[in-house]
C-alpha cells in the first residue's frame, strides 16, 4: 500500500487519564475529534493509527462511527491497529484472532490495512507470533504486517519468521523524535532500510513538548512520560525549532520537528485533538530542511529517556 509520508496517532481518542477526552481537557469531545479527521484527509493524511487498548477500545469505535458517517472515505484511507500480545496469552493465535476480529467489528470494516503488534512482551516466539499472523492474513482480516517498540534484534527475528511463511514485515512503530533519537544511535533506522521496513515515528513531538506551548515555566502534565527531559533542555531544542521555522515562512516548531523525521526517512504519527492541531500537522508537508538546518537539529538533539516500566516493553 502507498501511504503519505504522515500519518495521525489516535491515541487521544476517547482517551481521559493521559490526554483529557471527557475530563480535564473539556474543550476536547467527539466533535473535535470529527473535524480532525476531516482535516487530516482533506489535507491527504490519511493513514490513522489506533490499538485495541487505546480507550479501552473507544479509539477504534470512533473510527468506526467517523468511517459509517461517510463511508465514502473507507477507499481512501488506511487504517492501521495493534494486537496487545500480553504474556499470559499463550494461546497467541487463537488470542490474535479474537482481538483482530473484535478491532473489525469496533472499526465496522472489513479488513485491518495495517495490524501490528504493540510490544515485544509475548512469552512465545516470534515463530508463534508470525503463525498468529499468518492465519489471519490467510483469512483476509488483515493485509500489510508491522510490529511496534522492536529491538534491531528482535525486528530481525520476525522478519525471518515472516518471510517464511511468505510474508513481508511492514512496520516497525517506535517512539522517534528530536527527543528520542535512541533509534538512529543503536542501528535500528539502519536494519529498517535494509529489510524495507517503515518505521513509524509515534510521539514525534514529544507529547507536545516540542510544539513551544510547554516551557520550564509551564511544563506538560505530569503523566506525559515519553521522552521526560527536564524542560529547561527541551526548551533549546525549541529555540533552535523555531528559528529554523523562521526561515520557511514561520512554520512552527512542531512543523519543523515533523520535517525532521520525515528527512530521516520514517513516517510520523502525532496526534490530533482539534481541526486546528491536524492542519499545523499538515504544514510539515510540502517542504523540505536542507542539509545546514538538519545538522543543526542534530547537534541539539537528545538521546532520550526510559523509565523502568519502558525498559519492558519499549526496546527499539
Amino acid at each position: 500500500m502507498s501511504v503519505p509520508p504522515l500519518g495521525v496517532g489516535t491515541w487521544a481518542w476517547g482517551d481521559q487519564g493521559t490526554w483529557g477526552m471527557g475530563g480535564y481537557d473539556g474543550s476536547y469531545n467527539e466533535t473535535t475529534i470529527e473535524q480532525a479527521w476531516q482535516a487530516c484527509i482533506d489535507a491527504g493524511v490519511v493513514l490513522f493509527d489506533t490499538a485495541e487498548i487505546y480507550g479501552a477500545g473507544e479509539s477504534e469505535r470512533i473510527i468506526g462511527r467517523l468511517l459509517a458517517n461517510d463511508p465514502s472515505v473507507r477507499e481512501r484511507v488506511v487504517i492501521a491497529t495493534k494486537f496487545m500480545p500480553m504474556p499470559w496469552k499463550l494461546a497467541v493465535t487463537s488470542a490474535l484472532l479474537r482481538s483482530a476480529r473484535a478491532s473489525l467489528e469496533r472499526l465496522g470494516i472489513e479488513s485491518i490495512d495495517l495490524y501490528q503488534i504493540h510490544g515485544p512482551i509475548s512469552l512465545r516466539s516470534h515463530s508463534a507470533l508470525a503463525e498468529a499472523l499468518a492465519a489471519a492474513h490467510a483469512e483476509g482480516l488483515i493485509k500489510a504486517i508491522g510490529v511496534s517498540n522492536y529491538s534491531v534484534k528482535e525486528t530481525r527475528s520476525i522478519d525471518v519468521a515472516l518471510r517464511r511463511r511468505d510474508l513481508r514485515l511492514a512496520t516497525n512503530q517506535i517512539e522517534f523524535s528530536l527527543l528520542r533519537t535512541r533509534p538512529e544511535k543503536v542501528g535500528l533506522l539502519d536494519c529498517c532500510r535494509e529489510l524495507g521496513v517503515i518505521p513509524l515515528a509515534y510521539s514525534p513531538i514529544g507529547q507536545g513538548r516540542l510544539t513551544g506551548k510547554y516551557s520550564a515555566a509551564n511544563p506538560p502534565p505530569a503523566n506525559r512520560d515519553f521522552s521526560a527531559h527536564p524542560m529547561a533542555e527541551v526548551d533549546k531544542v525549541v529555540d533552535v525549532l523555531r528559528r529554523v521555522g523562521a526561515a520557511h515562512g514561520d512554520r512552527t516548531p512542531s512543523q519543523v520537528a515533523l520535517a525532521w523525521i520525515i528527512a530521516q526517512g520514517a513516517i510520523p504519527i502525532p496526534g490530533a485533538k482539534s481541526r486546528q492541531q491536524a492542519q499545523d500537522n499538515a504544514g510539515a508537508l510540502g517542504w523540505r530542511l536542507d542539509d545546514a538546518e538538519l545538522a543543526e537539529l542534530d547537534a541539539v538533539a537528545l538521546y532520550g529517556t526510559r523509565s523502568i516500566n519502558q525498559r519492558l516493553w519499549q526496546h527499539g
